[in-house]
């Protein structure tokens, strides 16, 4: 039988377990959704930005998402234009449920009538992709990165590390979790997101997003990684599990949340 002090404590000891597991829990990875619209003239940008801007990021923060980027290439394409959209769900239910919540959203219907309703020789883009991540165990939170400058001063740097196979993929990706990411930090690249590829035309593969303040920030930073880089990349278990490395500079729309 129980002491009467032993039963006095029980709220105590269930209070300090309860702080312990909130303190050291790992929080749950996100998921993240980068869309690519593929446009052609400025009537479709225009189109697609006033969609962007006044209906679909408006809704994605009532339906409870804070932080939506948008971006676009440093040099433009004068044959096509590109816009890349990022969108981070705390649960995959969320990214599932997204279609359904915008069409209850009357506002958004309202506000994004002209692009949702667009007829087929009026399209507002010749195509768009989905590409959908899981972050990583290391970083499982995006972050909004810590800049001062302008927005239009600002390159943004989306890296996709695609590998030979799915067990090399995922050796690039352990390098990253146990090594990598720790130069990237420590050196302040103002990582948005790290993220694994789940659902993309370009797999096996991996994706992250780092922020500088202008082109010769990001010089700067990168000439400080290599001999750090350097020290972990020559080790055997890490050789070779990057067969290709694409590399884009983008710079955040005005209207962007990141």
């Amino acid at each position: 039988m129980l002491k009467l002090n032993s039963i006095k404590a029980l709220p105590v000891l269930a209070l300090l377990l309860l702080f312990q597991l909130t303190v050291f829990a790992k929080p749950t990875p996100y998921y993240y959704q980068l869309k690519v619209y593929h446009l052609k003239g400025k009537t479709q940008q225009d189109m697609v930005d006033n969609y962007l801007q006044n209906a679909y990021i408006p809704a994605l923060h009532r339906g409870g998402i804070p932080a939506v980027g948008v971006f676009k290439p440093l040099v433009a394409d004068t044959a096509e234009q590109l816009v890349y959209v990022f969108i981070p769900f705390k649960k995959i239910d969320a990214f599932l449920e997204l279609d359904a919540t915008l069409t209850k959203d009357q506002q958004y219907q309202e506000a994004g009538k002209d692009y949702l309703n667009a007829v087929y020789n009026h399209a507002p883009y010749l195509r768009m992709e989905n590409i959908l991540m899981k972050a990583f165990r290391a970083v499982p939170e995006y972050h909004i990165p810590k800049l001062t400058a302008p927005k239009s001063e600002r390159v943004y740097e989306l890296r996709s590390y695609e590998s030979a196979t799915e067990n090399i993929a995922l050796n690039k990706m352990n390098m990253f979790n146990d090594a990598e990411i720790s130069i990237f930090t420590n050196l302040n690249f103002n990582a948005v997101f790290y993220g694994q590829v789940i659902a993309g035309s370009h797999m096996p593969n991996l994706m992250y997003l780092t922020t500088f303040e202008n082109k010769a920030d990001r010089d700067k930073h990168w000439a400080n990684f290599g001999p750090e880089y350097k020290k972990i990349s020559t080790l055997p278990k890490y050789l070779n599990n990057v067969s290709k490395n694409v590399t884009l500079f983008v710079r955040p729309t005005d209207y962007s949340d990141i």
